[in-house]
């Protein structure tokens, strides 16, 4: 299985939930890991590293 953005359970860009997809795990735990992450980094790479891979990770085909 590719890493994809979701479709499906998708908030903003699909990110979290395409690595919720490719890891096998719920799409809450890859959110909440996300922004424990960010805030624990000072939220400013965790936001870039969003956005950079929003515009690299293909599109999931549905």
């Amino acid at each position: 299985m590719a890493l994809e953005l979701s479709n499906s359970p998708k908030m903003i860009a699909g990110v979290c939930g395409g690595f919720a997809k490719w890891l096998g795990w719920d799409v809450t735990l890859v959110r909440l890991a996300y922004v424990l992450s960010s805030v624990l980094s000072a939220a400013f790479p965790g936001i870039l590293v969003y956005v950079i891979l929003w515009v690299v990770m293909p599109r999931e085909n549905r």
